[in-house]
C-alpha cells in the first residue's frame, strides 16, 4: 500500500520504475507531460536531493495526491526523464577537424542546457545510487564514443598521436562535463565573469583542439 505523505522516500534507481501503460485519456497524457516539465524546471533550480515532491506539483499546477498516479517517487520520475533523452549526436564529418570538434562541444553544451535538469539529478544521484551510477557512466561513455570518433577522424587523415585515443577521449569528455557543471548548474567560479554560450563554446573547442593537434592555432 502506498504511503499517503507527498514527500515519502520511494525505491531508488531506474529499476524503481513500475512497468505501467502510458495514460489512456489526453487529460492524463497532459497531467504527465506537466509533472515531467516541471521536474526538468525543480530539478535544474534546487537540484534533485533539495527538490520535494510537492515542489514538483506546485510548479505544475496539480494535487501532490495526483503524483502518486503516475510515479512513485523522484527515482521514478528522474529515470522517466532519461529515458527521454536525445542520443549523443555524431560528429560532422566534413574534412575540416576544427568544424568536426566545434560541432561536437555545441551539441554537447547546447544539450547539457537544455536537458539540465536530467543532467542535474543524474549527477547527484551518481554519487548515491549504484544504478545510477551505471546509467551515468553509459551516457559519458556515449560522448566518449563521439570524441573517439573526431580523434580516428584525425588519424584517417594521417594525423599521428602521441596520446592514448581513450584516455584522451575520457579527459575531454571530463573537461565537457565539469565545464558545464560549473557553469550550468552550480553557478560558476568566484571572480570569474559568466561566459555566453559562444564563448564556452569557442573555449573548450578551442582546448580540444590544441590537445588533438598541439602546435596549430585553434
Amino acid at each position: 500500500m502506498r504511503s499517503a505523505g507527498p514527500d515519502r522516500e520511494a525505491p531508488s534507481g531506474p529499476a524503481a520504475r513500475r512497468n505501467r501503460l502510458a495514460p489512456a485519456t489526453p487529460k492524463g497524457r497532459r497531467t504527465e507531460a506537466a509533472l515531467l516539465d516541471a521536474a526538468r524546471r525543480v530539478f535544474a533550480e534546487k537540484g534533485f536531493l533539495n527538490a520535494k515532491i510537492s515542489d514538483i506539483t506546485r510548479a505544475a499546477g496539480k494535487s501532490s495526491g495526483s503524483f502518486y498516479t503516475y510515479y512513485d517517487g523522484k527515482e521514478e520520475l528522474l529515470t522517466a526523464l532519461l529515458d527521454r533523452l536525445p542520443p549523443a549526436e555524431p560528429p560532422a564529418h566534413t574534412g575540416d577537424p576544427r568544424e568536426a570538434v566545434r560541432s561536437a562541444v555545441r551539441a554537447y553544451w547546447t544539450t547539457y542546457r537544455a536537458h539540465l535538469g536530467e543532467m542535474v539529478g543524474l549527477f547527484q544521484l551518481s554519487m548515491t545510487d549504484p544504478a545510477f551510477a551505471e546509467r551515468w557512466r553509459e551516457l559519458r561513455a556515449a560522448r566518449i564514443r563521439t570524441v573517439l570518433e573526431v580523434i580516428r577522424d584525425a588519424e584517417a587523415s594521417g594525423h599521428r598521436l602521441d596520446l592514448d585515443p581513450g584516455i584522451l577521449a575520457s579527459a575531454i569528455v571530463s573537461m565537457l562535463e565539469s565545464f558545464c557543471w560549473v557553469w550550468l548548474a552550480a553557478g560558476g567560479d568566484a571572480g570569474v565573469a559568466p561566459p555566453d554560450d559562444e564563448t564556452a563554446i569557442e573555449t573548450l573547442s578551442a582546448i580540444w583542439y590544441r590537445a588533438l593537434y598541439p602546435g596549430r592555432a585553434s
